[in-house]
């Protein structure tokens, strides 16, 4: 049984973010998303909002569990068992970035685990959660870039 990892900070989960889901999920048996605490970020929800959000947003995947930790990733996927690690790469920035987190974790993982990468389409390439956070905080329509339930609750987070 391949059970794999997908995480990130997720503030909010993209259209992009499901997409790479799903086609990870379609690659293991199990997948389990980690909604991660990322100490190098202030994040504008909260651990506990963001994780609603992606729960919302894979709910339609039957081979998905959803899970929001603070730990050292290295230790945690080891500890948890995990075959894989999946990341989404968008553009050349990201793929800069990610050769070292990969390098990083093979330290720890000594062959353990592998990281493996699933490029974004197209057509959300554009599409980050910055982005997203920066227009919704100015009022403007962000619909198209998160899934329907994320967007509601975006709404109803803002205004409490």
């Amino acid at each position: 049984m391949k059970k794999g990892f997908c995480c990130g900070t997720f503030d909010p989960i993209t259209v992009g973010h499901v997409d790479i889901i799903e086609r990870a999920a379609r690659l293991c048996d199990k997948l389990v998303i980690g909604v991660v605490v990322n100490y190098a970020k202030n994040s504008y929800f909260t651990l506990e909002q963001r994780t609603e959000m992606v729960k919302a947003a894979v709910s339609h995947i039957k081979n998905v569990e959803v899970v929001s930790f603070s730990d050292h990733l290295p230790t945690y996927v080891m500890k948890e068992g995990f075959d894989v690690i999946i990341r989404g790469l968008r553009n050349e920035s990201d793929f800069d970035y990610e050769i070292g987190l990969a390098q990083l974790y093979d330290h720890f993982f000594k062959g353990s685990c592998e990281t493996v990468y699933i490029m974004t389409k197209p057509e959300y390439s554009y599409i980050s959660s910055t982005i997203v956070r920066q227009n919704f905080e100015l009022d403007a329509d962000v619909s198209g870039w998160v899934t329907p339930s994320v967007y509601k609750l975006m709404k109803e987070f803002k205004n409490k």
